[in-house]
């Protein structure tokens, strides 16, 4: 791989560039090709609509519980147990904008707006649109906008930077769409903030601002310096030129709706994620030999600690097809 502009590999201080189309779909098209019984695992996950409600009343009974509580106790519990429960629900949201919960597309958003009852930020309907993209378009400049900007990587170029950034990931997450591609908001926008914003409001006047407090700290905790949080890096910064998504095969895939299993899923975005398994069993040879992460705090670690990555770290690519 040479480096420059108009070749395939580093642009010194810059991202990776490919011009090649991205790996998922020639993969998916050999794997199915070899093993067809793949097809079968395809649909929705019929136990999501349990396990969502289980999380979201938790977390809100949760939030009702520590509306008397000191501030130190409600960011230790922020950080310790609804962090987790709050990230385990962006991911089931996730999960819901590949429409796999139900068979009916209208009935998995009407879920996501409900999972996202306690995150506090009305999020889950305008996830979906740029998630898709993400899929449709991996990497292809300007369209994706999973890729960090040019601003964020003027700016993030040291430890200290990247630690900043780390903590505040969420925000660039969740902000840099809203800046870089602003969407128009359509009805199931306005669904969505109504909804949530009429929860927050009722959370406050029945329960007082900490019970709020308490369940946003849970949001923005949990996608910062946290160990779930580690697969925002995880799943596409590239620590290897050869490769640009990447699986983690570790204890908290059971928490995070196996989102682990990123190259299986973009492989496969029809499967849920409790089946995503069953595709390294069955195809092994096409995962077995890419380079993956048993920890998604050892992967924070080296992201701010090896001075060669950063926001830059990622693959990108030009694309007539999406624009």
């Amino acid at each position: 791989m040479g480096k420059g502009d108009d070749q395939e590999g580093v642009v010194a201080g810059g991202f990776f560039w490919s011009y090649t189309d991205e790996p998922h779909a020639s993969r998916r098209r050999q794997i199915l090709s070899k093993y067809p019984q793949i097809k079968q695992l395809f649909g929705p996950d019929h136990c999501a609509f349990f396990k969502i409600s289980g999380v979201v009343l938790l977390q809100l009974a949760t939030g009702i519980l520590l509306k008397d509580a000191g501030w130190l106790k409600i960011c230790l519990v922020a950080y310790f147990f609804g962090s987790f429960m709050n990230h385990n629900l962006f991911l089931a949201i996730h999960e819901l904008s590949h429409n796999l919960a139900f068979s009916t597309p209208s009935l998995n958003r009407w879920l996501g707006i409900f999972a996202n009852l306690p995150i506090g930020v009305p999020m889950s309907v305008t996830f979906q649109k740029y998630h898709l993209e993400h899929h449709r378009f991996q990497g292809v400049d300007g369209v994706d906008m999973d890729i960090p900007s040019l601003t964020e990587v003027h700016l993030v170029k040291n430890v200290v930077a990247k630690t900043i950034w780390v903590f505040l990931q969420l925000f660039f997450y969740a902000l840099r769409p809203l800046f870089l591609k602003p969407k128009p908001p359509g009805c199931w926008e306005f669904v969505n903030f109504s909804i949530q914003i009429g929860l927050d409001i009722s959370m406050v006047y029945f329960f007082g601002w900490k019970s709020l407090a308490y369940l946003i700290l849970s949001t923005f905790l949990g996608g910062g310096m946290h160990p779930m949080a580690g697969h925002f890096i995880s799943e596409h910064y590239v620590f290897n030129p050869d490769q640009e998504t990447y699986s983690y095969y570790g204890p908290l895939n059971y928490l995070t709706w196996h989102v682990g299993y990123h190259n299986e899923h973009h492989d496969f975005p029809r499967i849920p994620g409790n089946k995503l398994h069953l595709v390294k069993e069955i195809a092994p040879e096409f995962y077995d030999s890419l380079s993956c992460y048993r920890s998604w705090s050892q992967v924070i670690y080296m992201y701010i600690m090896d001075r060669t990555i950063g926001p830059f770290s990622r693959m990108k690519r030009k694309s007539s097809k999406a624009e």
